[in-house]
């Protein structure tokens, strides 16, 4: 196992709050050294860890470019109070929503997919009552109208899952459903039918066991429900066996936390992830602007210090994010989190998410309107998901004529070809 972190701190079976650590650590470069060697901020500790890094020692909070935290005025900085006291009925979102018609409806009548909103993220569509976002976990009663084609495994995963909680639709890969709860519903997931029913049952050592046998797989995604929010000891748990299996190369982390619950990116958190730092991945899900507080982007920051790549996965979402002009927004403010714009999602077949859905023309023209108008790191890949897997949406920017000539057409409506005969010649 790499063991970048000197201080790492040991996780105990308690699930109560563990007393931070002191002192956080971080492989640096020979010129991050001598360029921050003598920041009067830093805790002046380099040591060198078992293969040889440098490493810098940073005293809690004084992380290179983190800002400075208020003083704790309440439990709302604390991940389990977040998760204790979320919304789930409709007397309570009353006390902080003026609902409409349309969303009390949908709480007095049978729900098929349970409401659940932390209070950090209510308090950001609190502050814009408006805001896109609010759509994206209220209900409303749209969701009992089922349209044909819906489904409630419109990815067909349950087909394809190998064993219990284990998905396997391509030849090298697969997805660990690691639980079956998420500190938020968004009302348009794909896997309504699983999550908050609270009838997940753990069979991780059978899962260990196929992976161990089954060298073909080097990449697993740890999803859910939302992994994250495990407690720090099962997590550590999960990912120390995962790394341990030699031909697993990718450990890809699927999350909505440093989103809805910020507040689980702690210094804890940090060190466990930094044992495994040199495989994980963590896909972020996001969809709209609104959504990166200060919060927000410095939890991302914090995972992206650790030399963690970071991804986003969007959903195309009518009334949210259906427009060029907030979907560019999104992807620029993502970069300054360190986040790269992976994926735009068709909306999938949810059952009872028709309200949702856009046509495919919408998601060409907003990838149009993006790519070329902003930098080429914004752009994420349009796809749709299916019972196939991903399949990648043509925006029409190539053409082929005939013998080895395409027409290629660039973000302004310029055409210029392209000779695959001449290159042959030379």
């Amino acid at each position: 196992m790499n063991d970048g972190t000197k201080n790492t701190v040991q996780t105990t079976s308690s699930e109560e709050i563990e007393e931070p650590p002191s002192k956080l650590s971080y492989k640096v470069t020979d010129y991050y050294y001598s360029r921050f060697k003598d920041h009067p901020q830093i805790n002046k500790t380099f040591l060198p860890d078992d293969r040889g890094n440098i490493v810098l020692s940073c005293e809690s909070g004084d992380h290179l470019g983190e800002e400075k935290q208020s003083p704790v005025e309440n439990l709302g900085n604390d991940w389990h109070w977040q998760i204790k006291n979320s919304i789930t009925t409709l007397e309570d979102i009353s006390k902080h929503l003026v609902l409409t018609d349309e969303e009390k409806n949908f709480f007095k009548s049978k729900q098929q997919f349970k409401f659940r909103i932390t209070p950090y993220y209510l308090d950001l569509i609190k502050k814009n009552p408006n805001s896109p976002i609010r759509k994206s976990l209220i209900p409303n009663n749209a969701e009992f109208n089922i349209s044909n084609g819906e489904s409630i495994d419109p990815l067909g995963e349950d087909s394809d899952t190998c064993i219990p909680n284990l998905i396997k639709r391509y030849p090298d890969r697969v997805l660990y459903i690691a639980t079956d709860f998420c500190s938020a519903n968004c009302r348009y997931c794909c896997r309504s039918r699983l999550v908050g029913h609270e009838k997940y049952k753990d069979n991780f050592p059978e899962i260990l066991e196929y992976l161990n046998t089954h060298s073909e797989i080097r990449d697993v995604i740890v999803s859910g429900g939302d992994p994250m929010t495990l407690s720090d000891k099962r997590l550590d748990f999960i990912l120390s066996r995962l790394y341990a299996i030699p031909h697993i190369q990718i450990i890809r982390i699927g999350t909505k936390v440093p989103v809805v619950l910020p507040q689980r990116i702690t210094t804890n958190l940090l060190n466990i992830l930094n044992k495994f730092w040199d495989k994980l991945f963590i896909n972020i899900h996001f969809i709209h602007e609104d959504e990166i507080s200060l919060d927000t982007k410095n939890a991302c920051l914090k995972l992206a210090r650790l030399g963690i790549p970071l991804g986003s996965q969007t959903v195309l979402l009518k009334g949210i994010n259906d427009n060029i002009e907030s979907m560019k927004k999104l992807v620029q403010k993502l970069l300054s989190c360190k986040v790269i714009p992976r994926y735009l999602y068709q909306m999938d077949k949810i059952q009872g998410g028709d309200h949702f859905r856009t046509s495919i023309e919408k998601g060409i023209e907003i990838i149009k309107g993006i790519q070329g108008f902003t930098s080429g790191m914004c752009c994420p890949k349009y796809v749709v998901d299916s019972h196939y897997g991903k399949i990648p949406i043509d925006i029409g920017s190539v053409r082929k004529k005939e013998n080895g000539v395409y027409v290629l057409r660039n973000y302004e409506g310029k055409e210029t070809e392209y000779r695959e005969w001449f290159l042959r010649q030379g």
